[in-house]
């Protein structure tokens, strides 16, 4: 018999580092064209959001007219969210989107008009993107609903994002006012550099909720998978970490970018354009980390496959209960058998020989 040739010290350590999990992460995500799906998704989020942010403000412009904190409010989060794309009254850098022009849009105007077709366009066509790219990192079909249907869904789902945002803006608000007003009863001013932290603390809690309930969103409702709440919520807290990283360091790197004369015409776009790819990254990133995970628990991520598993799951657990009720039932009758007198026993032989067909 022969015995395998024992692995040498390189071998051994090349199996170590494969098998460390986050090794493993970035192996299914770069095996599955992770950055290239990346870098597409990164193209069509910046039309999108251009698109989205002149047509969102064409069309709530009339509400955010009337709130000026409001309207800070919600240009506070997009700049925490997506660092560089406007001038916000919080940021210290200057953004590609002036937000008076954005105030001043309408989607009555020709211009309005054409933006909302635009939006309704990219939107559609972004979310259907990321759907098939999150679906893919896990290896799952493509789904098989109505074209029509889908874009459709397609459609709710950006609307539902646009009230989440001004959602979000408006908790930003009432947590930031709640801060002011405790910080005035204990007579702390607001320049306090305690105040100052706490304040920015809030602001960053906001934001990361915010992305923890987007990252839910993309998994379950937009791409339609099964995945288990503790899973489900392990990736989402993870992926708005990584998020909230991103956005501090890109805030800062952007900021720094436009003080270049070389590139200070497109350092912007160009800045956000990686933004949003490092941003897609960390999303095929985080749905890498919980697909394997969900391949160590045994659970798959196909919502018919896994109710398929499921019910077969459930029959096979049926037909062993009834296997082994079928053999306590045998058990009982032959203690019973032996408990009575030897010709009753014999008479009983005799009489499941013959049912069973014996000669």
């Amino acid at each position: 018999m022969t015995t395998a040739p024992e692995k040498n010290a390189v071998d051994r350590l090349f199996d170590r580092v494969f098998a460390f999990f986050p090794i493993r992460v970035m192996l299914l995500f770069g095996g599955k064209n992770g950055f290239v799906l990346a870098a597409g998704l990164a193209y069509q989020a910046l039309f999108a959001l251009f698109a989205a942010l002149w047509s969102g403000f064409a069309v709530a412009g009339i509400v955010l007219s009337q709130s000026p904190s409001l309207q800070d409010s919600l240009f506070d989060i997009i700049d925490a969210s997506v660092p560089g794309l406007i001038s916000s009254p919080g940021g210290g850098g200057k953004g590609a989107i002036d937000p008076t022009s954005l105030l001043h849009a309408s989607v009555f105007s020709l211009t309005g008009a054409i933006a909302v077709v635009v939006l309704v366009f990219t939107a559609i066509g972004f979310l259907g993107s990321a759907r098939g790219s999150v679906r893919t990192i896990f290896d799952v079909p493509q789904p098989t609903e109505p074209f029509l249907l889908l874009k459709a869904k397609d459609l709710l789902i950006g609307l539902l994002f646009g009230v989440a945002v001004l959602a979000s803006s408006v908790l930003s608000l009432v947590s930031t006012s709640s801060v002011r007003f405790l910080l005035g009863m204990l007579d702390i001013s607001q320049s306090n550099p305690a105040a100052t932290l706490l304040l920015r603390l809030v602001g960053l809690a906001v934001v990361f909720v915010f992305d923890t309930a987007v990252l839910m969103g993309l998994f379950i409702v937009l791409a339609g998978l099964h995945i288990p709440r503790r899973r489900l919520l392990q990736g989402a807290l993870l992926g708005a970490l990584a998020l909230g990283v991103l956005k501090t360091v890109a805030g800062s790197l952007l900021g720094r970018g436009t003080t270049n004369p070389l590139l200070a015409s497109f350092a912007v776009i160009v800045g956000l354009l990686i933004f949003l790819n490092l941003v897609c990254q960390v999303l095929l990133i985080v749905a890498s980390w919980i697909a394997l995970m969900m391949a160590r628990d045994g659970v798959l991520a196909d919502p018919v496959a896994e109710k398929a598993r499921v019910e077969r799951l459930q029959e096979e657990l049926r037909l062993e209960r009834e296997r082994e009720a079928a053999a306590r039932r045998r058990e009982i009758e032959l203690r019973a058998l032996r408990a009575k007198p030897l010709w009753i026993r014999a008479a009983s032989a005799v009489r499941d020989r013959f049912r069973r067909g014996a000669p």
